[in-house]
């Protein structure tokens, strides 16, 4: 075997290696030294029996017989390290504990007669406190290691890291300590280099006393480091100070390096650089006060690989906050804006991520705006979470959004997105992969209110209803018909009918909300929220809030969707109706009571254009519809018109040929509305236009 001796005695020339064993003898921590010597990190020796590191398990074997009987064998052993070079140390077992959570101390020194064999030395043990009062700094800085391995990077949340950092070093280490990290990592970028004048910000302090310096900087605090600093920290070695009377000296001009360096009382500071892959995440400050000892090298020596471990952790958090933010800023895109005021309601809609690692899930909310003022309200949950789960919601959102352009009943539109969802489970199953956020199995409810009539006509699939309260009622939810969630059936979807009064709430739900064991609790609360806010009038976002605030006061395990919607009327006076004959002689006496009515409504500016449409549409449902013919003018936030008859057969635009004698009417038509669309009804159909009261320029 080649003798190593050399490298182990400059490893082990100051202070031996010392090793925490479990109770089958797998390492939990051990110090720098043994790092040095078997060559690997905390993480590559941690779980490994130290029986594989001896090159006959047997020496270690009688090492721990020895110690369970009450007598520590000291035996000079062969070992070799994780890359498998050779040394040989004397090596010593003491039992710290006993019992199936046991735990060993190991200590490796070096052998000074390489030359002499393995001999074992017979010793009675002494308590465990007894062998460590000899090296009580050994066991100080094993226990700080061995708390930092278990208490820090147990949390996904860069702040929570940071304090998790501080919890281990301060009182145990340093009289007070504090973080502070580049803006930008707070942000989820990449560490960078460091240049002078980069913004900081403190994120956790922690101090022995229980109360932070005022002189100091506080938590949240941003401040710019000098050239010196920045210059010291883009290096990655810890820097320390001794003794702190000529900084105090040199600074007393300076307020806001004093701030930064000397608090009130401190003795001795030790600045901790925060490095990964040469770019700075930022910097740990730590201070003893007192007559406490200053630091030294050895304490320099335990920092920067504790640090090592929190740069890490810090890192990890960093990638994580910004994946996350990433996948929630994709969610919200796919999503509405929170607040949306039409003629027919006013509504809050809010997505709240979940507590789990991955956040976001397939929840969502819509509002649509229809045809003739009406318009639809839309939740829905594709199953999962993650990346997956949101691009599964946002293709049912999409799905739902075209369908509504065909002016579908709620229960018919469900059937085409019903069909919809299994041609994409097929084409899911050809590619061999079922994403965790499929859009199989899927629920949605979508309810259309008309605030002409009042009435909401609501269909589900595989959804519950929504809380409703009525005014001066209470709060109930609504009783649908449920039918099975998307693509997993084809049984026809069956609606539900409402009669509303203007200032009704409906809030509508999902996620967390619509799944046991939440459900009967999360119920509850929106319940609770929505009726304590209808009651006292308050808009539709403070009630929204209100019901946020009962909900986030518990951890949610899914991502949830909420809808909040106060519904409205239209006024009488906004709304003109006229039965017209099948008699194309009748025509021009229907522009003159158009023309009235929108004088009457102050929209001279679009009487002839309104002429022109209506003349055109109804000469074309007498002629070709048949009676009835009814016309509706509605004057919402657009001026629409409405013109029905009996005919089922909708009607085709397109580019008539110099040649032809007709099909230029409704080419006229969508020259000049807005919008334009027909929709199928139970006595035929209705052709809608949609025009904007101010002309653009």
């Amino acid at each position: 075997m080649p003798d190593d001796l050399p490298s182990v005695a400059e490893v082990l020339a100051q202070e031996p290696a010392v090793l925490v064993l479990d109770a089958r003898g797998a390492v939990l921590t051990c110090t720098p030294p043994a790092l040095r010597l078997f060559e690997g990190s905390i993480d590559e020796i941690r779980g490994v029996e130290i029986s594989a590191f001896f090159d006959d398990p047997s020496v270690w074997a009688e090492l721990v017989a020895g110690a369970l009987g009450g007598i520590m064998l000291s035996a000079r052993a062969d070992l070799h390290s994780v890359r498998g070079a050779p040394f040989s140390a004397v090596a010593a077992a003491t039992v710290l504990a006993e019992g199936a959570e046991g735990r060993f101390l190991v200590r490796l020194i070096r052998a000074e007669s390489p030359d002499s064999g393995p001999q074992t030395v017979r010793r009675t043990v002494p308590t465990a406190e007894q062998v460590l009062a000899t090296d009580p700094r050994a066991l100080e800085r094993l226990e700080l290691l061995h708390d930092a391995a278990t208490r820090i990077g147990g949390s996904l949340d860069i702040t929570r890291n940071a304090e998790q950092l501080l919890d281990v070093l301060v009182p145990a280490f340093a009289d007070l300590g504090a973080v502070d990290l580049t803006e930008s990592v707070l942000l989820g970028e990449e560490p960078m280099s460091f240049p002078p004048g980069t913004p900081m910000q403190r994120v956790a302090v922690a101090a022995a006393s229980g109360c932070w310096p005022r002189e100091s900087h506080a938590v949240g605090t941003t401040f710019r480091i000098g050239h010196e600093e920045a210059e010291h920290l883009r290096k990655g070695t810890p820097g320390v100070l001794p003794d702190l009377h000529l900084a105090r000296a040199a600074l007393k001009d300076d307020a806001e390096r004093a701030a930064l360096m000397l608090p009130p009382d401190a003795t001795s500071l030790m600045v901790l650089p925060l490095l990964v892959r040469g770019g700075v995440l930022g910097a740990v400050g730590l201070w003893r006060a007192g007559g406490r000892a200053p630091f030294d090298p050895a304490d320099v020596t335990l920092a920067d690989e504790i640090g090592t471990r929190a740069s890490l952790s810090l890192d990890n958090a960093r990638r994580y906050n910004l994946e996350r933010r990433t996948a929630e800023a994709l969610q919200q895109g796919l999503l509405p804006r929170p607040v949306v005021e039409v003629e027919a309601a006013k509504t809050f809609g809010a997505h709240l991520p979940a507590r789990a690692v991955t956040g976001i899930g397939g929840s969502w909310y819509d509002v649509i705006v229809l045809s003739s003022s009406r318009v639809g309200f839309v939740v829905g949950n594709a199953g999962g979470q993650g990346m997956n789960a949101t691009a599964a919601m946002g293709r049912l959102r999409a799905a739902v959004q075209t369908l509504t352009d065909l002016d579908l009943s709620p229960d018919e539109l469900l059937s085409h997105l019903n069909d919809l969802v299994v041609r994409f489970a097929e084409d899911e199953e050809q590619r061999d992969a079922v994403p965790a956020g499929s859009v199989h199995g899927a629920t949605c409810l979508y309810a259309v209110y008309d605030p002409i009539t009042c009435r909401c006509v609501l269909a589900s699939a595989g959804h519950p209803g929504p809380v409703l309260v009525s005014q001066g009622g209470e709060a109930d939810m609504v009783s649908v018909r449920p039918g099975l969630p998307l693509g997993r059936g084809a049984e026809p979807f069956e609606a539900t009918e409402l009669e509303l009064s203007p200032g009704d709430v409906l809030s509508f739900y999902t996620g967390a909300l619509a799944r046991a064991p939440f459900h009967t609790r999360g119920l509850t609360l929106v319940r609770e929220g929505t009726a304590g806010g209808a009651e006292g009038g308050r808009p539709v976002t403070e009630i929204g809030g209100r019901i946020l605030e009962k909900l986030l006061q518990e951890p949610l395990d899914d991502d949830l969707a909420l809808l909040v919607t106060q519904v409205c009327r239209l006024p009488e006076d906004a709304t003109a109706t006229w039965e017209v004959a099948a008699d194309p002689s009748i025509v021009a006496g229907v522009r003159r009571r158009v023309a009235d009515r929108l004088t009457s409504w102050g929209l001279e500016h679009l009487v002839f254009t309104t002429e022109l449409i209506v003349s055109e549409l109804v000469t074309n449902a007498i002629r070709y519809g048949g009676a009835p013919v009814g016309l509706r003018l509605i004057r919402d936030q657009r001026l629409i018109c409405e013109v029905s008859d009996a005919s089922q057969t909708q009607p085709h635009l397109r580019r008539a040929r110099l040649t032809d004698e007709g099909g230029r009417g409704l080419f006229l038509v969508a020259q000049l509305t807005h919008r334009w669309g027909s929709r199928y009804t139970v006595a035929g159909k209705t052709i809608w236009t949609e025009q904007l009261l101010e002309q653009e320029p």
